[in-house]
């Protein structure tokens, strides 16, 4: 139990966002906020929000940027970042982003295989909570129930890039559902995506147990193998020659891998990196043909 001084706020009632809410409020009062008003217990406004001692942020990763700078006021609070994503325009990482707003410490990042409708079930989950203050991490732990098995890692930029880049891994392992290519080959994409999302950490200083742990390669076995993930399902709208705005429409979700893709294309070829499946993603999303995709990836 909380405190009876502190305060909780999940900022953003979407899926996740509500899961999050729900899965704290087990054992703690949180109140949570979003663009639109929602019939939520504990809702509130963005004022009251921001003036609880910690914050759970589950704001598209598209929108952080410029959400923090026209809406969030530093105050000292304690921040947990549960969106994953690099934002597109510029290929900067969220914890680059958050960090011209909040000092490091008072900030950590979750991670790990974690779908929103199983949450809200009660359904048994392992989440890692990634900061450079253990001390954070200790205090956020203590706010989830039971039915929720948190991990400390200080890897805060692994578990950045295992949580977006796994997301564009399931939209390719969506496409190769599609076409009906078989279990062998979802296996060596996922595998092989495992493979590329650890070179593109390395990159960037992630420590190699973090793609071989739940934020790598549990979050990517979870996001690239289920109809329940929003980034396989564009992968199958996809590999049916749907078009990106109808896939997206029918959703009705954001889907993050997509800009993620672009992000990564952007970074990889700035940096010299070799990311063949997140390329070839990327040209699918913009209209390439799978089958093409896919010969190109044979080949290449």
């Amino acid at each position: 139990m909380t405190n009876n001084k502190a305060t909780i706020a999940v900022i953003g009632a979407g899926k996740w966002g509500q899961a999050l809410h729900y899965a704290l409020s087990v054992e703690n009062e949180v109140f949570i906020t979003s663009r639109s008003p929602r019939n939520i217990k504990n809702f509130c406004n963005l004022e009251k929000a921001l003036s609880c001692d910690y914050l759970i942020i589950a704001i598209p990763a598209q929108e952080i940027h410029q959400w923090l700078r026209d809406n969030f006021v530093f105050k000292n609070q304690k921040i947990l970042v549960a969106s994953k994503g690099i934002e597109a325009s510029t290929g900067k990482f969220l914890n680059d982003i958050y960090n011209e707003f909040v000092p490091e410490s008072n900030i950590g990042y979750i991670s790990g295989p974690s779908f929103a409708s199983e949450v809200v079930k009660g359904l048994p989950t392992a989440l890692v909570l990634n900061t450079i203050n253990k001390d954070l991490y200790n205090e956020f732990s203590e706010f989830f129930p039971g039915f929720i098995k948190t991990y400390y890692s200080s890897d805060v930029i692994g578990a950045e890039i295992t949580g977006a880049y796994k997301n564009v891994i399931a939209i390719a392992a969506g496409v190769c559902e599609g076409l009906g290519l078989g279990n062998n080959a979802r296996a060596s994409l996922i595998s092989r995506g495992l493979v590329e999302m650890a070179r593109f950490g390395k990159t960037f200083g992630a420590k190699d147990e973090t793609f071989m742990g739940l934020s790598g390669a549990g979050d990517l076995f979870l996001t690239a193998t289920s109809t329940m993930s929003r980034n396989f399902r564009v992968g199958l709208g996809l590999a049916q020659n749907k078009g990106l705005k109808q896939i997206l429409e029918e959703l009705g979700e954001v889907a993050e891998g997509v800009k993620t893709a672009q992000a990564i294309y952007k970074i990889s070829n700035e940096k010299d990196i070799y990311t063949p499946i997140a390329n070839e993603v990327k040209l699918v999303l913009e209209g390439k043909n799978p089958k093409e995709s896919l010969k190109d990836l044979l080949s290449d």
